[in-house]
Order: structure tokens, then C-alpha cells, then sequence
């Protein structure tokens, strides 16, 4: 049956083991201007794209959306994406921007609101989108997320994100996806409409301090085979538009809980390199897979949350050395 579900993918849209993979890099927006160029070391790792991630915010149950501040970091602003993009690129980089509202004490899958409220929000979200689509027409930008984890959204007002990617189609050449939280890519229903079915992949693995590669390729067999299954009906690819572990015990469970103990948790950078390893071993050779974006790298050290030995950046961990050695089969 396996095999039978490969055979129709490569039908269907021409998959290729011998394709090569999104090798990705979310780099974070940095504070301030760049005093050294900090894309050549990110070429070190031999990925082959980076993710950019200007944010834009929304209070909970309020309908503006509030972008491109003063008050901003600098490479969270349009003059400092467009700086980003340039460096990106003059280093060999293709680029993924990746637009997202940040909600203060929320997330974007539980922003609710009354008909009338999403119809202001709807609007004042398509200016946001609006605004970075023209920076990526106008810098050559190759690939383009039209939103991230709205859950409710996309199930109450899937009429709306149809619109708003047909709206995108019509102005810009490159890929465009959309990225869904682990637990509700199956629900999204505007798949057809996009390049690769995106997805912000923290499925919970294994719940143990340490996992064995063993017990981690137990635990992806299931998943993978659903994966499988699911890019096989819709004849799309799967990209991991975001990914990663963090650096301490347990990091292959439930991240988004030890996300709010982080800093009391023990540093092991061995468990970080294991789940990477793993990731790959299992999902390299996988023909429905485009590859991902790892969450995250701070550039020259700029932009971290004080706990970067425990954060979910591979930078200068055992797991750097591990992606470097993944993503250097494909140079």
C-alpha cells in the first residue's frame, strides 16, 4: 500500500529522491542594524534558503493590525526585511517570507471574532499581507506564506483566505503557501489553492529526558505514514514551514509545555542533536517531503530571549554540526 501511495504522489507531481530539499533557516529579525554581514556564517550550516519573519500585531479581540512601527525592532520593519533579503541573497540564499501577527498572551488559532470584527480585521490583515507581497514582488522574493495558525479563522472564513491567495496570485510569480499548526493541517481547506501544504511541525514524539533514535523512528512511523497519505490526496508537497527542538530534557514532547518552564529545564544539547538526527533520518528519503525551515538563528547573536543555551536554535550546539552534515549531501 506504501508503495502504491508513492507511485500516485510521483504521478501526480513529479517528486524526485534525487530532488533537492528546502534546507531552511528561520533567521530572526535582528534589534538593530548589522554591523558585520552575518549571512555568510548562516552559509556555513550549507542551508540553501532562510526564512524572514516581520511581525505585525493584534490584541485579543481587537481588529487592528498594528505593522512597521518605529518602535520595532529593525529588521521586524520593511527597511530592514529589504536589507535582510539583499544580504540574503548575495550570499546564494533562496528567500521564504513568512508574515505573522503576534497576539500578546495568545495565539493565533484561538483569535475569535463576531462577524463584524472579522470583517475589519480581514481587512486590516490583507493591507499587512498586502504590504510585504509588495516587498517580495519587488525584491524577488521566491516563496511567500499568506498567513500562520489561524486555526478558527481558516474553518469559519475559509471564503476569505481563498480570496486573499487568488488576490496574491495575481501579483506575485513565486510560490505561496500557508503554514498550519501540527494538529490542524487536515482541516485547512484551501490546500489546492497553494504550492506545498505547510506546516508547523512540533509533533510530540517521545516523552523521555534522552529518546533513542529507535524510540524517535517508533514514534515518526505513524506520522509519516499520515503525511504520506494526506500530500498523496491533495498532490501537494509537505514543507515544514516551521521546525525545531529545544536544547533540553524532554525536547521531543510536548515543546509548547516546556516552552513555559524553559528556563528551569536541564541543558541538553545531546537530545536537541538526536531529534534533528532522527528528523532526517526518517524523513529525508520520504518523496512527499519538500524539507523545512528550522526555528530558529539569531544573527551575529542579535535577538535572543536571554536563554539561548536552552532555546530552540541548533546555533553552536552538537545539533548545528548535525544539519550541516544533512544538508551538505545536497552540495
Amino acid at each position: 500500500m506504501r508503495t502504491a501511495v508513492w507511485v500516485l504522489s510521483f504521478f501526480f507531481f513529479g517528486f524526485s529522491l534525487s530532488a533537492q530539499h528546502i534546507n531552511g533557516l528561520t533567521v530572526v529579525a535582528a534589534p538593530r542594524p548589522f554591523v558585520t554581514d552575518p549571512y555568510p556564517r548562516i552559509a556555513d550550516t550549507k542551508a540553501n534558503w532562510v526564512c524572514l519573519v516581520p511581525y505585525g500585531f493584534t490584541r485579543p479581540g481587537e481588529t487592528s493590525v498594528i505593522y512597521d512601527m518605529e518602535r520595532q525592532w529593525w529588521g521586524e520593519k520593511i527597511e530592514g526585511l529589504i536589507e535582510n533579503i539583499k544580504l540574503a541573497k548575495k550570499a546564494g540564499f533562496q528567500v521564504f517570507l513568512k508574515p505573522q501577527i503576534y497576539f500578546p498572551g495568545s495565539w493565533p488559532g484561538d483569535h475569535d471574532l463576531d462577524s463584524a470584527g472579522w470583517s475589519q480585521w480581514e481587512e486590516n490583515y490583507t493591507t499587512f499581507i498586502m504590504a510585504y507581497l509588495e516587498v517580495a514582488i519587488e525584491y524577488d522574493v521566491d516563496m511567500f506564506c499568506i498567513g500562520t495558525e489561524f486555526k478558527i479563522s481558516v474553518a469559519e472564513r475559509s471564503t476569505y483566505w481563498k480570496e486573499l491567495i487568488e488576490k496574491a496570485r495575481c501579483l506575485y510569480a513565486g510560490k505561496i503557501t500557508y503554514s498550519s499548526n501540527w494538529d490542524n493541517y487536515q482541516k485547512v481547506p484551501f490546500w489546492e489553492a497553494l504550492d506545498y501544504i505547510g506546516i508547523s511541525s512540533y509533533f510530540p514524539l517521545v516523552e523521555k529526558d534522552n529518546p533513542t533514535p529507535r524510540q524517535l523512528k517508533k514514534a515518526w512511523g505513524p506520522i509519516i505514514k499520515e503525511l504520506n497519505k494526506f500530500s498523496a490526496s491533495k498532490q501537494k508537497k509537505i514543507l515544514f514551514s516551521e521546525y525545531g527542538y529545544l536544547s533540553v530534557d524532554g525536547c521531543t514532547g510536548k515543546t509548547w509545555e516546556l516552552e513555559n518552564k524553559v528556563k528551569q529545564l536541564p541543558i541538553n544539547e545531546l537530545a536537541q542533536a538526536t531529534a534533528f538526527n532522527a528528523l532526517y533520518e526518517n524523513l529525508w528519503n520520504e518523496a512527499f517531503w519538500a524539507g523545512g525551515f528550522i526555528w530558529k538563528w539569531f544573527p551575529n547573536g542579535q535577538g535572543h530571549e536571554g536563554y539561548v543555551d536552552r532555546d530552540y536554535t541548533p546555533q553552536d550546539k552538537e545539533a548545528e554540526h548535525v544539519l550541516t552534515k544533512w544538508f551538505g549531501k545536497e552540495h
